[in-house]
């Protein structure tokens, strides 16, 4: 059994490095508490899933730093570091992660935008007459 783990998430162009080690369930973002950096109790409930769902809310310290664009692609890319790294340190959980789709990357990115359109589907106002 390991120790520590370092492990990277990505979701749309945000990505996270997480850093955990065994012991009393303190998890800090960019140098900020859980809470006081994902504000919305959705994005820490999203992130801290992994770990209730493996039974280990109060047995790692989780340090992460992520940066690149919104919370809420931070927090997608949290959650799957965080998923990474207890998969790293406790191989036994997998099929408990794989089910909650925790270890699945969202590959969804934002469309790009095409020539001769206003947009990515928008097109430019059209006039008949």
């Amino acid at each position: 059994m390991i120790n520590a783990a370092l492990t990277t998430g990505r979701r749309k162009v945000a990505t996270a490095r997480a850093s955990v080690v065994p012991g009393k369930g303190n998890i800090i973002v960019n140098g900020k508490s859980l809470k006081e950096y994902f504000f919305r109790d959705s994005l820490v409930d999203s992130i801290i899933q992994p770990l209730k769902i493996t039974d280990k809310q109060d047995k790692y310290d989780i340090r992460v730093d992520v940066n690149g664009g919104g919370l809420s692609g931070q927090a997608g890319a949290v959650k799957l570091a965080v998923a990474r790294a207890i998969l790293s340190l406790d191989p036994s959980s997998k099929m408990a992660l794989k089910k909650s789709h925790s270890l699945t990357r969202d590959s969804r990115m934002k469309e790009r935008k095409k020539y001769g359109q206003k947009g990515a589907r928008a097109r430019f106002q059209f006039s008949k007459r």
